[in-house]
Protein backbone atom coordinates (compact mmCIF):
# COMPACT_ATOMS: atom_id res chain seq x y z
CA UNK A 1 0.00 0.00 0.00
CA UNK A 2 1.21 3.05 -1.17
CA UNK A 3 -0.22 6.71 0.09
CA UNK A 4 0.73 9.45 -2.06
CA UNK A 5 0.76 13.25 -1.16
CA UNK A 6 0.09 16.13 -3.33
CA UNK A 7 0.79 19.83 -2.03
CA UNK A 8 -0.52 22.47 -4.94
CA UNK A 9 0.33 26.04 -4.08
CA UNK A 10 -2.05 28.15 -6.18
CA UNK A 11 -2.60 31.57 -7.45
CA UNK A 12 -5.82 32.92 -8.36
CA UNK A 13 -5.45 36.01 -9.98
CA UNK A 14 -9.25 37.41 -10.52
CA UNK A 15 -10.30 36.86 -6.60
CA UNK A 16 -11.66 40.15 -5.17
CA UNK A 17 -13.01 38.71 -2.01
CA UNK A 18 -12.47 34.92 0.04
CA UNK A 19 -16.10 34.51 -0.98
CA UNK A 20 -15.27 34.17 -5.14
CA UNK A 21 -11.89 32.32 -4.26
CA UNK A 22 -13.77 29.36 -1.88
CA UNK A 23 -16.05 29.10 -4.92
CA UNK A 24 -13.02 28.55 -7.64
CA UNK A 25 -12.01 26.13 -5.15
CA UNK A 26 -15.30 24.72 -4.63
CA UNK A 27 -15.60 23.83 -8.00
CA UNK A 28 -11.91 22.31 -8.49
CA UNK A 29 -12.63 20.22 -5.43
CA UNK A 30 -15.22 18.56 -6.51
CA UNK A 31 -14.18 17.90 -10.21
CA UNK A 32 -11.30 16.35 -8.95
CA UNK A 33 -12.89 14.77 -5.65
CA UNK A 34 -15.41 13.12 -8.58
CA UNK A 35 -12.91 11.78 -11.41
CA UNK A 36 -10.21 10.80 -9.26
CA UNK A 37 -11.55 9.34 -5.92
CA UNK A 38 -9.30 11.54 -3.86
CA UNK A 39 -9.36 13.27 -0.72
CA UNK A 40 -8.68 16.98 -1.31
CA UNK A 41 -8.68 19.96 1.20
CA UNK A 42 -7.24 23.92 1.71
CA UNK A 43 -4.68 23.60 3.88
CA UNK A 44 -2.99 27.11 4.15
CA UNK A 45 -3.72 30.62 3.77
CA UNK A 46 -7.52 30.48 3.91
CA UNK A 47 -7.92 33.98 4.68
CA UNK A 48 -5.88 34.99 1.48
CA UNK A 49 -8.04 36.07 -1.54
CA UNK A 50 -5.57 34.85 -4.41
CA UNK A 51 -3.45 32.32 -2.48
CA UNK A 52 -4.02 29.32 -1.11
CA UNK A 53 -2.35 25.47 -0.56
CA UNK A 54 -3.79 22.65 -1.88
CA UNK A 55 -3.45 19.19 -0.14
CA UNK A 56 -4.77 15.87 -2.31
CA UNK A 57 -4.17 12.26 -0.87
CA UNK A 58 -4.27 9.12 -2.85
CA UNK A 59 -4.28 5.59 -1.28
CA UNK A 60 -2.97 2.84 -4.12
CA UNK A 61 -1.71 -0.57 -4.24
CA UNK A 62 1.85 0.40 -6.07
CA UNK A 63 3.88 4.07 -6.35
CA UNK A 64 3.90 4.00 -10.26
CA UNK A 65 -0.46 3.77 -10.18
CA UNK A 66 -0.39 6.58 -7.11
CA UNK A 67 2.20 8.81 -9.71
CA UNK A 68 0.10 8.44 -12.27
CA UNK A 69 -3.04 9.83 -10.07
CA UNK A 70 -0.95 12.57 -8.70
CA UNK A 71 0.18 14.02 -12.06
CA UNK A 72 -3.38 13.68 -13.88
CA UNK A 73 -4.62 15.38 -11.11
CA UNK A 74 -1.69 18.22 -11.72
CA UNK A 75 -2.26 18.19 -14.83
CA UNK A 76 -5.93 19.10 -14.39
CA UNK A 77 -5.15 22.43 -12.38
CA UNK A 78 -2.29 23.28 -14.54
CA UNK A 79 -5.34 23.36 -16.83
CA UNK A 80 -7.49 24.88 -14.80
CA UNK A 81 -8.07 29.03 -16.29
CA UNK A 82 -9.27 30.80 -12.87
CA UNK A 83 -5.67 29.39 -11.29
CA UNK A 84 -1.71 29.34 -11.79
CA UNK A 85 -0.22 26.55 -10.03
CA UNK A 86 2.73 28.33 -8.43
CA UNK A 87 4.47 25.27 -6.42
CA UNK A 88 4.19 21.39 -6.49
CA UNK A 89 5.30 19.27 -3.77
CA UNK A 90 4.88 15.36 -3.76
CA UNK A 91 5.42 12.77 -1.27
CA UNK A 92 4.64 9.24 -0.66
CA UNK A 93 4.30 6.91 2.21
Amino acid sequence: MVIGLLRVEVHIPESGSLKSKRFVLKSLTDRVRKNFNVSMAEVEYQNLWQRSVLAVVTVNTDRPHADSTLSKILDLMEREGDLQVTGVQTEYL
